[in-house]
């Protein structure tokens, strides 16, 4: 099955007179050039708390087989495929209708994709692939963080006896535990990412055959990749971002995406504290090292 891409994968730092010639009667599906942009990126109880208990499920997460099948484009800065969160245990076999691979790169090979992580893709345009693997892998493999954990969030296995030092113990999973990743690596460690990467992501996203496209980055203005992705029946789902809490900070605005903010959450995390003068305090709230210094 050939693919036409929806998107010119050109890229360049203004538009120019060569590119005025793309308005022309000769070019009917060109609807905008623009310069290629700068993007930057933005629990073990979180899905009990919003009443998506895994051990007594509710009528969402029966009716929806707790993601079984579905295919989640991830857009991010890559996976770390080794974590218990995208263990294939169990899982049957990667779903015909799927048409995406799996590239092979520094630290990553055929190996590391499986019944869990069924697709796996990185983009460079705009970038210096040199400087790049000064930072990072040139590959789907994460090497900042943000990649792994948003996908997690969403798709991550069941992992039973979860903590952090002890910390949050319980189950850690996804929202959709049963889903399929597809992993778009187009945001890199420590290096700003650019539209046309983006766009060559979801280009991709769109034909291998996603169900649900996720982005925790931040897009200046409406994105029409998105847009042609949600016509193509594809849910796209955006970060609000990482600003606040102010009024009017809320990026990722546009009418045809989801826009899923943070929350708060009914728990916390008391410790006990024992001073010199052996007087116990528990306290509560967040200890960062200025309150450390000052004491």
């Amino acid at each position: 099955m050939s693919h036409a891409p929806q998107f010119s994968r050109r890229t360049a730092s203004k538009i120019s007179e060569p590119f005025l010639p793309l308005f022309s009667a000769d070019f009917p599906d060109v609807i905008s050039a623009q310069p290629s942009r700068r993007l930057r990126a933005a629990t073990t109880r979180s899905w009990d708390f919003l009443n998506l208990n895994y051990q007594m499920p509710n009528n969402l997460l029966n009716k929806g087989r707790y993601g079984e099948d579905v295919i989640i484009g991830v857009v991010d800065t890559g996976i770390w495929p080794e974590s218990r969160s995208f263990s294939d245990e169990g899982y049957g076999p990667v779903p015909s209708r799927w048409r995406g691979k799996c590239d092979v790169g520094q630290a990553w090979d055929l190996n590391n994709c499986s019944r869990k992580i069924i697709g796996a893709r990185f983009y460079t345009a705009g970038l210096d692939e040199e400087e790049l693997k000064k930072v990072d892998y040139l590959s789907p493999r994460d090497a900042e963080g943000h990649g792994t954990h948003t996908a997690s969030t969403a798709a991550g296995s069941v992992v039973e006896g979860a903590s952090f030092h002890g910390l949050a113990a319980g189950v850690a999973r996804g929202g959709a535990p049963h889903a399929r990743i597809a992993v778009y690596k187009a945001l890199w460690r420590g290096v700003d990412s650019t539209d046309a990467a983006l766009l060559a992501a979801i280009d991709d996203a769109i034909h291998d055959g996603v169900d649900v496209l996720s982005l925790s980055l931040i897009v200046e203005e409406n994105s029409f990749g998105a847009l042609h992705a949600v016509q193509k029946g594809i849910t796209v789902v955006y970060a609000a971002g990482n600003s606040g809490p102010a009024p009017q900070v809320v990026g990722n605005t546009a009418p045809w995406v989801i826009t899923v903010a943070a929350s708060k959450i009914d728990r916390s995390f008391p410790t006990a504290i024992t001073l010199g003068n052996k007087q116990r305090i528990v306290v509560s709230n967040r200890i960062t090292w200025k309150h450390l210094n000052d004491s």
